[in-house]
């Protein structure tokens, strides 16, 4: 069973920058596609920014140019660096993890991650 442990949340000013990191374990084949999701206070969860087992990413339009997701050499650890962070910004932030045989589609098809992180709070002050 995929365990997905997220740590480096925190409280940040706008313009600031802050790093997220997410401990993968449990996998019994390669892993797939991992993901960032993020919810607002009062709003539905969304997808942030995904990466696939080739190092393809993606990510959506409010992010794009400010988050970088990345990973690790041995795929143990996924990252989600955030800079010039915004007020809109804040929210939990999930890691979240696709069964192997998935493969990122672009757009991503965020419904194909079912594995996730307890969460992070990232909140971002004006």
């Amino acid at each position: 069973q995929v365990q997905l442990v997220e740590s480096g949340g925190g409280s940040v000013q706008a313009g600031g920058s802050l790093r997220l990191s997410c401990e993968a374990s449990g996998y019994t084949h390669s892993p797939g596609p991992m993901a960032w999701f993020r919810q607002p206070p009062g709003k539905q969860r969304e997808g942030v920014a995904a990466i696939d087992s080739d190092g393809s990413t993606s990510y959506v339009d409010s992010v794009r140019g400010r988050f970088t997701i990345s990973q690790d050499s041995a795929k143990t650890t996924l990252y989600l660096q955030m800079d010039s962070l915004k007020p809109e910004d804040t929210a939990m932030y999930y890691c979240a993890a696709a069964p192997w045989y998935f493969i990122l589609q672009h757009p991503p098809n965020w419904n194909q991650f079912q594995y996730w992180g307890q969460g992070v709070l990232v909140t971002v002050s004006s």
